[in-house]
């Protein structure tokens, strides 16, 4: 295949992290807490944990696989890599795009639920329009989409530091309250708490972007692995605080039929008009929106790059250096799946076929590791990709016999 135009290396090591931290963030707690805490309850943030461990393992084995493999279409590579059967690799490709696709619907149902606490709009019209400003700012060029990025990250964080700072009075409260977190050794809790981690799990993803811009990312070998572990860190740490914050100053019934539950904990504990909350809100939901759409698009260019996928989709614009066609593809299908499903079914999707996704990338990096040992970057324990695996294989199981 002809290479008339090719992408170009423009991210560092600090824009890679703002890059998975605000995707991770965007497609998490800014819409998510009050879900999790409606079927948890109190238990919310043992919910979150327990995804954050899940999502561990597998974070660990994407970070040596990028190291090994630091290309477009990640996962898809791996695949080829571990199992060098081509329909089970573009399969993984196809469902990697999918899971940037119906995220994102998610988010956008998540922004209009923000934006609802300002004006009421038909939701339609909302979806619409994001969505192709999405697109546009995509199309436009990855360097400007990653500082755009990268600078409402910075806002995403500081709406989260303010969360922490206006709800510290719960942090007095740990003491007292810690009982009512702790679950018994009682079933019917533990299978409230495992469906509230499978819709937290959904929080966790992002980390998993970053290596489907491995061929624009500088020292790609060394800055992927240490950029997919400290955002996944990070935004566990602020998983667990926030969880932790909500449940104890509102109740668990009172998050859940929240549509913009940051806002609502906001002006709970002010008695303020929830304003900044909710611009920054919305501002992390457009930010991990536009990161799924340039990972979406990424795994299409690389895929069609393999001449896995037809030769138009891995065009590159010789202005913008983007692939317009596949980013024009994922903003189309957003659209169908934002305008078709709620959001809870979306994210509920979202995380299930990630589930599948991660169980094969860890077999995936099991067989690499016995074929071809030789390896000067990044490495994890043969245990964690195996542990990775069965974990995931097992919640699979778990939830496809209880829950979906």
């Amino acid at each position: 295949m002809e290479n008339k135009s090719k992408l170009i290396r423009k991210l560092s090591l600090s824009m890679l992290v703002f890059y998975g931290i605000g995707t991770i963030l965007g497609a998490g707690i800014y819409v998510l807490v009050g879900k999790v805490a409606g079927v948890s309850g109190f238990y919310a943030p043992v919910s979150f944990m327990l995804a954050s461990l899940l999502a561990a393992f597998s974070a660990f084995s994407y970070a040596e696989l990028a190291s090994r493999f630091p290309r477009s279409a990640g996962e898809a590579v791996y695949v080829e890599e571990g199992f060098g059967i081509k329909p089970l690799s573009i399969s993984i490709g196809l469902l990697i795009v999918a899971v940037g696709i119906i995220s994102t619907a998610a988010l956008v149902h998540g922004f209009f639920g923000y934006l609802n606490v300002f004006i009421d709009l038909p939701e339609p019209l909302v979806v619409i329009l994001l969505v192709l400003a999405v697109g546009l700012v995509c199309a436009w060029g990855i360097g400007q989409s990653v500082i755009i990025a990268s600078a409402m990250t910075i806002v995403e964080i500081i709406g989260l530091l303010i969360i922490l700072y206006v709800g510290r009075d719960a942090f007095y409260l740990i003491p007292a309250r810690l009982p009512d977190m702790m679950p018994l050794p009682d079933m019917s809790i533990w299978a409230g708490i495992f469906i509230g981690s499978f819709i937290a799990f959904y929080a966790y993803l992002g980390f998993e972007d970053i290596v489907n811009v491995a061929e624009e990312a500088i020292n790609p070998r060394i800055n992927i692995p240490l950029a997919i572990i400290i955002s996944l860190v990070v935004t566990t740490l602020f998983y667990i605080l926030i969880s932790v914050v909500a449940i104890i100053l509102i109740a668990p019934e009172k998050l859940s039929s929240s549509n913009a539950p940051l806002a609502m904990l906001y002006q709970s504990t002010t008695g303020q008009s929830p304003v900044v909350i909710t611009v920054i809100s919305l501002i992390s939901v457009v930010n991990g929106a536009l990161i799924q759409v340039i990972m979406a698009s990424r795994v299409l260019y690389g895929m069609s790059r393999k001449q896995w996928l037809p030769e138009k989709i891995g065009e590159v614009n010789k202005n913008t250096h983007t692939p317009l066609f596949a980013i024009l593809i994922v903003i189309l299908l957003v659209l169908f799946f934002a305008l078709s499903f709620p959001l809870l079914s979306l994210a509920k999707i979202t995380s299930f076929i990630t589930l599948i996704i991660f169980t094969i990338i860890n077999f995936a990096l099991i067989k690499i590791k016995f074929s071809q040992k030789e390896h000067n970057g990044f490495m994890v324990p043969m245990l964690v990709p195996v542990t990775g695996g069965v974990s995931t294989l097992i919640f699979i199981l778990y939830l496809s016999s209880t829950f979906i």
